[in-house]
């Protein structure tokens, strides 16, 4: 008798094997290609401990409610810490935390790459 493939496991519908992304992005990947995120985390790693008004300063024309539900997801998700203090007036401080760290450490030459190719691309248009 012929063995038919599983078909949990292999399929020949093309539609099937589109299904199975080589590069899912689920978890962190998710988190951090959402606006902001990763920028946020560079932001925080540079002047970090850094307080939400330094934190906006940098970004410009962000609205508050995008920066502020980012920086909680990245805090909820262990990549920055928030401490607030009992101060008046009240003080809120985000670092990163020790997965943040190294994630900045792994973002760090795919952010060089980057510059290298905006250069690339500048000097491309200018000629």
């Amino acid at each position: 008798m012929e063995e038919t493939p599983d078909a949990e496991t292999e399929s020949s519908d093309p539609v099937d094997a589109d299904r199975d992304c080589l590069c899912p992005l689920g978890g962190v990947m998710e988190l951090l290609s959402r606006r902001y995120a990763m920028q946020l985390v560079c932001v925080v790693g540079a002047i970090g401990p850094a307080r939400y008004g330094d934190i906006e300063e940098t970004f410009g024309s962000v609205s508050s409610s995008t920066l502020s539900t980012r920086l909680d997801e990245l805090v909820t998700a262990g990549i920055l810490s928030r401490e607030q203090y009992a101060e008046i007036p009240p003080r809120v401080e985000y670092e990163l935390t020790e997965t943040g760290e190294e994630l900045g450490e792994h973002l760090e030459p795919l952010l060089e790459w980057a510059e290298e190719i905006d250069a690339d691309d500048v000097s491309v248009a200018q000629e």
